[in-house]
């Protein structure tokens, strides 16, 4: 049987680790392909529509194509409302499917029941469990410092932020690896100068679709000192206990419990600005007008599609918002 594992988002992988399986975060697999535009079109030629999120369009031929992966852990609620279709469709290709939901609400108790019942698919105990996530914890308390050195020393660039706190999603498939590049790069930062950017953000949402957001911002004196759900995949809370971990984590509930985690961040990392990015098609666009309700700072929202560079009109309206914070 084939050892790894795809997953449409951020699961409890330590119940994956333990089985001795690779989880694949099939989300960074379609983002860094040679040409993800492709990906996006073969789909769309199979029969998905056009009004379709690129993303869940990215999975479905990434997981297709990929032979090597035979089973797919799908979150059925708590992530994409379009996640049960591909599910289907994934069926329909011989994927054999592992549905996997979130509890609205953070019901302990129902939380707990889900986990168990991957634990039973994967067929390993919760002792097996327990010593997977103390060694992930130990991998994810490194990625925690370099989200420190971010916003409390400026050593690390808004990318490099976001890019080692969504990997932790699944490691990169081999978390003793990444665990060993982390503390190499934290190595590497003891020395580093700081990065003199006047205006201080906050990034919230889904990671971007768009490949030169970053470095856009930094152009303009500007810098991610806070990704929010990237920041969410390293589980950033001590807690021994697995279920309370995903109870704690914020990406699959509802927005209200989103917020209490954005207006913590914003003061403690002295933000003045907020870029909300929206993915086309998706749901949570709708959520745009309770985080402007909510937040007491400038908030910025954009919107992408496909993995494209900033178009003219993102960048003006970029433009505008870093003039007005400065």
């Amino acid at each position: 049987m084939d050892k790894k594992v795809g997953i449409t988002t951020t699961v409890p992988v330590e119940v994956v680790y333990a089985a001795g399986y690779t989880p694949v975060d099939l989300n960074n697999i379609f983002i860094t392909d040679e040409n993800p535009h492709d990906l996006i079109e073969e789909a769309e030629l199979a029969g998905y529509p056009r009004n379709i999120c690129a993303w869940i369009k990215g999975i479905y031929t990434t997981v297709v194509k990929n032979k090597e992966i035979t089973r797919v852990i799908a979150v059925t609620q708590g992530d994409c409302s379009n996640t049960h279709a591909l599910m289907e469709t994934l069926h329909l290709e011989g994927i054999d499917i592992i549905p996997f939901a979130y509890p609205f609400d953070r019901d302990r108790d129902l939380l707990k029941l889900q986990i168990e019942k991957l634990m039973k698919v994967f067929k390993v105990r919760a002792s097996q469990v327990k010593k997977a996530k103390k060694a992930l914890d130990a991998v994810r308390a490194l990625v925690w410092r370099i989200d420190e050195l971010t916003w409390q020393e400026d050593k690390v660039r808004g990318f490099d932020n976001h890019l080692w706190q969504v990997c932790c999603s699944d490691f990169n498939g081999n978390p003793e690896k990444f665990g060993a590049e982390a503390e190499q790069y934290l190595v590497g930062l003891k020395n580093a100068p700081s990065i003199e950017a006047p205006v201080r953000l906050g990034y919230i949402g889904v990671p971007p679709i768009m490949t030169d957001l970053y470095d856009y911002l930094e152009s303009k004196g500007a810098r991610v000192v806070y990704n929010e759900i990237q920041r969410q995949f390293t589980m950033p809370f001590e807690t021994k206990d697995l279920v309370e971990q995903y109870a704690l984590y914020t990406y699959p509930y509802d927005i209200f419990w989103r917020l209490e985690d954005i207006s913590r961040e914003i003061k403690s990392r002295n933000i003045h600005g907020i870029i909300h990015y929206a993915q086309s098609f998706c749901y949570r666009q709708i959520q745009d007008l309770i985080i402007r309700r909510k937040l007491s700072i400038p908030v910025l929202t954009i919107e992408g599609d496909r993995p494209l560079h900033l178009d003219a009109r993102t960048k003006m309206r970029i433009d505008a918002f870093v003039e007005m914070l400065k």
